[in-house]
């Protein structure tokens, strides 16, 4: 990083962080245990590649480029000097996070660290609303964690017990067993391989949750606090179960899931990407996770099932938020459709191997592939920068649709001023007239 310089680190750090955890994780498939899903070392070292790559583009936007060339949410992470060595090995190698994460921001680490406000805090208006309210019942410092950290070590621990007693009645692998293809009606598929997904995710709880209730046990991932008063502790949570479960977009589903790695390949990819964003940022995500085949074949499928759902409801969901009852139906259809297409596309993500994972998706007819692609060319959407571009013009135009309103209102009422002055009689006629017609 000292090396590269500010104006190449962040290139620099992506490359060579990236390919260093590529290696380890092509010899540790293809040379150990091939087909065998086992915690090793590149698990840590899988958060670590996330942190040292936040900071060289966080050091970048902050000491090599112009403040009006950055979004707000770089213009807040951005750090303004070169960290320390010993910050630097804190940042990176922190014993709350350096085994399952989650990632955080270096400003956020470092604000914890020194017993400072989050960044972030200030832009919750509730937040603020919530820190006044507190202030009015005398002021103290962050509170105590002790029963979020309780709570999300129940849910840690009943996640881990759902796993480990129903993860054995629902395998995944019966989803592409002959004999259960050969006699099992289509709709008893759809159910089996929603329920067997469904069973595999509360591993993902225990793991991630339990992490989270470290940091806060720690004291890091205060967040300020609600309207009510009440203190948020998922400064740096990592899921939100009900918001999976519930979610009734392919999109909401993916921002309540891993949301650290979301953010993370947001700010390193998405957000600097010219072309392609959608599908540059699901590549780096399989590169990120491995070098299994199945990793990639669920990220390519994702790319066109992302595709499909924001063409659908770019083009179908505004014609069914007329009533409550309209969009309670297309709530409950996209939310089963979300499912089954989350379902779908992750199965290759289980198997790991190729040929489990395509036999899968033959069995299915690649029915969901097909359907998302004419979906995506029957539904066009406008490219992501034609539509900031006229998300600004719009901004903009209303924006001046405000001044112009209001220096109209200022001249009318100076004419009507002048008016006055210069017709006092027409005044006073105008004002007899009125109280005649009262």
């Amino acid at each position: 990083m000292i090396l590269a310089g500010v104006e190449h680190i962040h290139k620099y750090c992506l490359v060579v962080a990236l390919g260093y955890l590529s290696f380890c994780q092509i010899t540790r498939v293809y040379v150990f245990d091939y087909g065998m899903y086992s915690a090793d070392f590149t698990g840590p070292m899988m958060v670590i590649t996330q942190k040292i790559t936040s900071l060289a583009f966080e050091i970048h936007d902050g000491m090599a480029r112009k403040e009006e060339q950055l979004t707000p949410n770089q213009k807040m992470l951005a750090i303004r000097r070169m960290p320390s060595l010993l910050e630097y090995f804190s940042y990176n190698c922190n014993f709350m996070g350096i085994l399952a994460g989650p990632t955080c921001s270096y400003n956020d680490y470092i604000a914890f660290i020194e017993g400072s406000p989050s960044p972030r805090r200030h832009l919750r208006t509730e937040v603020e609303a919530g820190r006044r309210a507190n202030h009015q019942r005398g002021r103290q410092a962050d509170p105590s964690p002790n029963m979020v950290v309780a709570r999300k070590l129940a849910t840690s621990f009943l996640s881990l017990l759902v796993f480990l007693s129903v993860c054995k009645v629902f395998p995944v692998e019966r989803n592409i067993d002959d004999h259960f293809i050969a006699n099992t009606p289509f709709y008893a598929q759809v159910v089996f391989l929603y329920l067997s997904m469904l069973t595999t995710r509360p591993k993902y709880y225990f793991v991630w949750t339990l992490a989270d209730a470290i940091n806060n046990a720690a004291g890091f991932g205060f967040n300020g606090y609600d309207s009510d008063g009440s203190a948020r502790w998922d400064l740096i949570s990592n899921l939100r179960i009900t918001n999976i479960e519930l979610a009734t977009s392919f999109k909401m589903f993916l921002d309540n899931w891993n949301i650290q790695t979301a953010h993370w390949l947001k700010r390193v990819c998405y957000e600097r990407c010219p072309y392609n964003p959608t599908a540059a940022t699901f590549l780096l995500s399989a590169m990120w996770h491995g070098a299994y085949p199945g990793y990639y074949l669920t990220f390519l499928t994702g790319i066109v099932v992302t595709l499909a759902a924001r063409a659908v409801r770019h083009n179908i969901r505004p014609h069914f938020l007329g009533s409550p009852s309209h969009k309670l139906v297309y709530d409950i259809i996209t939310w089963a459709g979300t499912q089954i297409a989350i379902c779908y596309t992750v199965v290759p993500f289980v198997l790991l191997s190729v040929e489990p994972s395509l036999k899968f998706y033959r069995s299915w007819c690649f029915s969901v592939h097909i359907a998302c692609v004419l979906i995506a060319l029957a539904l066009p959407v406008k490219p992501r920068h034609l539509r900031l571009k006229e998300q600004q013009r719009q901004t903009q135009a209303q924006q001046l649709g405000v001044s112009s309103h209001q220096d109209n209102h200022h001249h009318h009422h100076y004419s009507h001023h002048l008016q006055q002055q210069h017709h006092p009689q027409a005044t006073d006629s105008n004002c007899i007239q009125k109280d005649k017609t009262s």
